[in-house]
């Protein structure tokens, strides 16, 4: 097992510098994550432009993990939701890339917003629900999955901290940009 754990950090690579960043180039980024937020914080919950995609990827995770069977079929929308821009920033930190490590982590943090809207809808199941099966058979995830966990009436408590986690994990990603301006060139 520790060797597993060492071939893990290995791929991470030696601790290299990040790539630098022009301060122009930081400061376009910084506007634009603030425009973000600032659109979002504006729509209280409701559907934002970037949702098209998360609910492509979302879909798709049921199709992609619903080969392991029925219940990880249901969380694996979330699943791969999460995944994707997880493992991108993965990658991009490897590669010291800090633009796009944060653009990633940042959009990894913005789909907790999206899956708080749908988690706090598991009881009232008032939001149009998408399928890629059959449409006579559509299933809320989230009141499948808190009803199986017998957390069904917590349901908005439970996406208020996953809203805030969100919240809190966008700003961290913008201010760790912020915080590049330190060493940023030009």
């Amino acid at each position: 097992m520790p060797q597993y754990l060492e071939s893990i950090v290995e791929w991470f690579g030696p601790r290299e510098e990040w790539r630098p960043m022009r301060a122009a180039a930081v400061l376009a980024w910084l506007a634009f994550y603030v425009v973000f937020l600032i659109y979002a914080f504006g729509r209280h919950g409701g559907f934002l432009f970037i949702d098209s995609a998360n609910l492509v990827v979302h879909e798709g995770g049921h199709l992609l993990f619903g080969w392991f069977g029925r219940t990880i079929g249901l969380w694996g929308g979330t699943i791969l939701q999460w995944l994707v821009p997880l493992l991108l920033a993965a990658y991009f930190f490897r590669e010291r890339q800090p633009a796009a490590f944060v653009f990633c982590m940042f959009f990894f943090f913005e789909n907790w917003l999206y899956t708080a809207t749908y988690m706090a809808d598991a009881r009232a199941m008032a939001l149009p629900l998408v399928t890629t099966g059959d449409p006579d058979y559509v299933e809320h995830d989230w009141n499948t999955i808190f009803s199986g966990l017998g957390v069904l009436p917590y349901d908005t408590r439970i996406a208020a901290l996953v809203r805030l986690t969100g919240w809190c994990g966008m700003l961290a990603s913008a201010g760790w940009l912020a915080m590049r301006m330190k060493t940023t060139n030009g």
